[in-house]
This record gives C-alpha cells, sequence and structure tokens, in this order.
C-alpha cells in the first residue's frame, strides 16, 4: 500500500467514501468478538487439563509436609527448585505464592507504604511518592502504583528497553523516585526485550533514593513463540553493583497452565526476604500447597515447563501470524500505522498516526469488536499522542481473530485518513 500521506485531499476524499462502505458492510454483519485482555484460549488451557484430572498419589511433599494442612509459608521445597533451575534464581530467594504474581506485587508495595524497608521511612508517611513506568506499558501495574497514591512518570520505551537516560537522570535527582515497573522480556505490549546493557545500567545506576526497587516482572520469561531470546541476571547484575535489595522478581503460571489455578513466585534478596518473612507471617499462614504439588508433578522440571510452553507456542504462533501477516498486507507502507514483531510474549502493539487511537477503537467497537482501550497502555490512560493500541490475539479463535484483524486494519484506515481530511481542511 503507498503511503497515504502523499494522497491530494480529493484523493483522500475518495478513499474515505470507499472506506466508510467497507465499514458499513462489516457493521451490518453484527459482530461480537473481544480482544481485549490477554486470556488464554480454550484450546491453551486444554493443554493442562491434566491438572484438573489427574489425583495426586500422594499428599506429601518431598521434605515430609502434609500439603493438605498448615505450615510452609515459603511453599513447598519442590516448587521453589523448579522454579530455581527453570530461571537461574537461587533456591534460598524465593517464595511461592498464590495463583496471582499481581497479588505478591501489590503486597510488596503495601509493605513499603505502611513499614518502609531497611529502617528507611515509610512511603505512606512521605510528602511525595513517585514511581517511573516504562510506557507502552501494563495497566495493572499502574492501576497499583495510582490505587497506592504514587505520582507516575512515564518512561519512553526505546528497542533496548526503558530510556536509561531518562530514567538515570531523574532517579540521580530526585529522592522521592522509590522505584521502576520492568517487564522485561517481550514487554506488554510492545513485545521488547531488555539488553544486557539496559539490566546493567538499571542495576549499577546511582538513585536519590536509597530504597529504589526495581520491580521485576518477568511474566512472559518463558513464552517464546519465533525464537528464544535469553535475559541478563538481574540479581548477579545488582549484587556485582553492590545494590543487591534493589531487585523484586515475579513470576508465575499462570499463562504457562491455569490462570485460575496457578502458583506465582517472589524472589529478592536474603536482606529483603527477612522483611518479607516477617510481614508475611502475620499476613498468611501458608499459600495452596496442594495446588503447588500438583503444578509441580504436572510440569516435573524445568524441561517439562520448556516441553508445555513449545506446545503453547504452536498454539499462538498461527493467531500471531494471522495478525502479523495482516498487518502487513492492509498497512504495510501506508504510513498509517507502525509496529513490531514480537518473538514472543502475549501482544502485538500497534501505533496509528497520533490522535487516531480513540477513534480507531471507537470504531471498531461500534462495528462489533472490542478492544483494549486507548490510553490504557500509559499511566492514567492518558497517551499523549494518542496513538498505541493493544492487540491481544490470543483468546478468539482463528477465524475469528483474522475477521476482527481485517476490521481493526479498515478503522485504522479510516481513522487516518479522517485525520489527514481534517489536517488539509
Amino acid at each position: 500500500m503507498n503511503d497515504v500521506k502523499a494522497c491530494s485531499k480529493a484523493s483522500l476524499a475518495e478513499m474515505k467514501v470507499s472506506l466508510e462502505k467497507e465499514y458499513e458492510a462489516f457493521r451490518a454483519r453484527g459482530l461480537n468478538l473481544d480482544m481485549s485482555r490477554g486470556k488464554p484460549a480454550p484450546s491453551q488451557l486444554d493443554l493442562s487439563g491434566e491438572l484438573l484430572e489427574k489425583k495426586l498419589d500422594s499428599h506429601v511433599s518431598e521434605d515430609g509436609t502434609d500439603v493438605r494442612n498448615y505450615g510452609g509459608p515459603l511453599g513447598i521445597p519442590e516448587a521453589r527448585k523448579l522454579f530455581s533451575e527453570l530461571l537461574g534464581i537461587p533456591f534460598e530467594r524465593i517464595i511461592i505464592g498464590g495463583n496471582s504474581s499481581l497479588n505478591l506485587m501489590y503486597d510488596t508495595l503495601v509493605r513499603h507504604m505502611l513499614f518502609g524497608t531497611h529502617g528507611n521511612r515509610p512511603w505512606g508517611k512521605l510528602d511525595k511518592v513517585r514511581f517511573l513506568c516504562p510506557a507502552p506499558g501494563y495497566d495493572r501495574h499502574f492501576a497499583i502504583s495510582e490505587e497506592l497514591g504514587m505520582e507516575m512518570i512515564p518512561v519512553p520505551m526505546t528497542p533496548e528497553g526503558p530510556d536509561m537516560d531518562f530514567v538515570e537522570g531523574i532517579v540521580m535527582s530526585d529522592e522521592s523516585v522509590k522505584g521502576i515497573w520492568c517487564v522485561p522480556l517481550y514487554s506488554n505490549p510492545q513485545g521488547i526485550c531488555y539488553s544486557d546493557e539496559t539490566v546493567g545500567r538499571l542495576a549499577a545506576m546511582k538513585t536519590a533514593a536509597p530504597d529504589f526497587r526495581i520491580m521485576w516482572d518477568n511474566a512472559y520469561g518463558v513464552h517464546h513463540i519465533y525464537g528464544e531470546r535469553h535475559l541478563r541476571d538481574i540479581f548477579q547484575a545488582c549484587d556485582e553493583a553492590g545494590n543487591p535489595d534493589r531487585p523484586y522478581y515475579f513470576f508465575s503460571t499462570s499463562k504457562i497452565t491455569l490462570p485460575g489455578a496457578g502458583i506465582s513466585l517472589l524472589a529478592t534478596s536474603p536482606g529483603n526476604l527477612e522483611e518479607v518473612k516477617k510481614h508475611m507471617g502475620i499476613q498468611i499462614i501458608c499459600y495452596d500447597k496442594v495446588n503447588q504439588l500438583r503444578t509441580v508433578r504436572f510440569l516435573k522440571n524445568a524441561e517439562g515447563v520448556r516441553a508445555q510452553m513449545r506446545r503453547m507456542a504452536d498454539e499462538l504462533r498461527p493467531k500471531f501470524d494471522i495478525v502479523l501477516n495482516t498487518l502487513e498486507r492492509e498497512l504495510g507502507g501506508s504510513g498509517l500505522a507502525f509496529w513490531q514483531k514480537p518473538q514472543g510474549g502475549y501482544f502485538v502493539a500497534v501505533d496509528t498516526l497520533p490522535g487516531c487511537a480513540r477513534r480507531t477503537v471507537e470504531l471498531a467497537k461500534q462495528a462489533g469488536v472490542k478492544m483494549t482501550g486507548a490510553g490504557a497502555t500509559f499511566p492514567y490512560h492518558r497517551d499523549p499522542a494518542d496513538s498505541n493500541i493493544r492487540i491481544a490475539p490470543t483468546y478468539p479463535s482463528a477465524e475469528e481473530l483474522k475477521t476482527a484483524i481485517e476490521l481493526f486494519c479498515l478503522c485504522v484506515k479510516l481513522a487516518g485518513v479522517e485525520k489527514l481530511l481534517q489536517e488539509k481542511a
């Protein structure tokens, strides 16, 4: 497709009439499709059907704990060993939680707000707490910060991760900046992988706040689709830089097995871990150890997880192909939209012409396709360019996805042509 921005006003007007006819034909089909969240499709969930069908032949963990009973707040040793092997995290740094890593993130920040860390003043007693939010980013991260009253600072994303010149400049000079959200591998929504240099700079940068924290949400750490990318070890980097307490590492099986019955992980430094254990000991006696045991017995070991994710990739790859091939066919070279091909993760991010994202999403909604809200990938739902849209290809069937993405591309074109005509008025 030729660059639409170079078209004359008359050509754009003709194009608009043609696009509107196509759009009305879509509306007449009475579609009702949802691409708003990154939910696994039933076919993905079926890959873990054994979790619901197979009974445990024993309720005893390898350390002799009866998992049906109280106790074991750090999680069963089998689960801690599995994630240690899979992610390269020292066993003794790991706590196994319930089905939600987001819950562990929320609790981590609440503890800092209420109690502080390592003798520093509780964040909730400070006049101002600011948090760095790489954007486009994960809306639920931003929702936690907003609910806790933090001022969110958008950080531009680059192909290497967050703009580290921006990050280093602000954390060095402002003590109220207490942390940064990170999805370091196949970031939500762009699929960006943090470079070794970015990880090293995050670990070693000088911060005005002695209690600056990295919220390292490695949600897609094993979600490879088109080839494997590897991430530099954040713990090793921080230890070597003399900042061992800086990172909190989060992970879960939500998109590996069953989101409603997964297990999660929190890992951090020995010093931080002692604080976590102290407060957790009051908050909870133990998480669901029965589910931990059945999850480990289903996955078996790190290679078992990798095998599960190869099956998952075979499920997801055709859907990502549909999205990426349709985007290229319908919008490639048009100048109306830009995107990257993610190598893994769960999303594809598209940037429309500035000022067109909300219009695109509204057009899609009116024609029966629900998208993630425009602006959702930015703090306070404010995308300054009004251009970023997150596409979640996983849940619809292949046929539904084909229809939805064709309509989406049509809406991008129509919104873009409308914008260009306004500018030429």
